[in-house]
């Protein structure tokens, strides 16, 4: 989810200007550590909500006791102070508007489970990380090349960040049973079984066809179909009705979908420039 949209972005940019590659990295310290952040909020969000106490997925942190709720909220902090540090010079180098950006993706990281009305806990997860772990991050990673918004970076973050979203949707349909107990009103829990596992499906055809979108700028950009045919054993799994544990699997395979798919864009996005 951190690198795929940096990487696109970047070969978005390519041919359209010189790379300045210490943007490249900064960007990418930006994303890394975002996630990371994100990812430490839930935990100690969950945590202290006791939503974690009958996880099906890997083991958290707080909700298993193997840190405090600070030891993790302090980890966050640290991990957004890094995002802050690597934007601070992006935006010192670009312009302000960064500022306003980063400040805006800070406050999206936290407000997924942390705070007082999480949207994660109100199905509109998936939403959020369309915008900021693809539109924003894809775009973003352009920007600081280019300085200004392009088309085709437009384009393209459309599968990038459903690439994410799918990520979600299957994390989140593992969690159904769980998450409805606990009165976490995600996504999946409002579609309910079914209907979030088409949602899953229409995805990845929404995927390809953002693909197909992008060869219309650079066609070589096709060689990101040929990622998703790794889609094919997952769907298999996610249509075949499997549950609980029996998606963990799924959540790496997607993993290396949204890996093979972001490569095939990056290699032909440069390659058609």
């Amino acid at each position: 989810m951190a690198v795929v949209p940096v990487a696109v972005g970047t070969a978005s940019a390519y041919g359209e200007t010189d790379l300045i590659w210490w943007r490249v990295g900064a960007a990418l310290i930006v994303s890394l550590a975002l996630q990371v952040a994100t990812n430490f909020v839930n935990d100690y969000a969950d945590g202290e909500r006791g939503t974690d106490t009958d996880r099906v997925g890997p083991l958290r942190l707080v909700g298993s006791g193997l840190a405090t709720a600070r030891e993790v909220k302090l980890a966050a902090l640290a991990a957004f102070g890094i995002a802050g540090i690597a934007g601070a010079a992006l935006a010192f180098a670009v312009g302000p508007e960064l500022f306003v950006v980063g400040i805006a993706a800070m406050v999206a990281a936290w407000a997924y489970t942390g705070g007082p009305n999480p949207y994660g806990y109100l199905g509109l997860g998936e939403l959020f990380v369309f915008v900021f772990f693809g539109l924003v991050a894809t775009v973003g990673s352009t920007y600081v090349q280019t300085e200004s918004v392009t088309a085709l970076s437009v384009v393209v973050s459309i599968p990038v960040g459903l690439l994410s979203v799918a990520l979600l949707v299957i994390n989140n349909l593992r969690d159904i049973p769980g998450d409805t107990a606990s009165g976490k009103r995600t996504l999946a829990v409002r579609l309910g079984d079914r209907r979030t596992r088409l949602l899953y499906v229409g995805l990845m055809v929404a995927i390809a066809l953002g693909v197909v979108a992008t060869a219309g700028f650079r066609w070589p950009a096709l060689l990101g179909l040929v990622g998703l045919l790794a889609a094919i054993a997952p769907i298999r799994t996610v249509v075949g009705g499997a549950t609980g544990p029996a998606l963990i699997p799924v959540l790496g395979a997607n993993g290396r979908v949204q890996l093979a798919t972001g490569l095939g864009l990056t290699i032909g996005l440069v390659l058609g420039a």
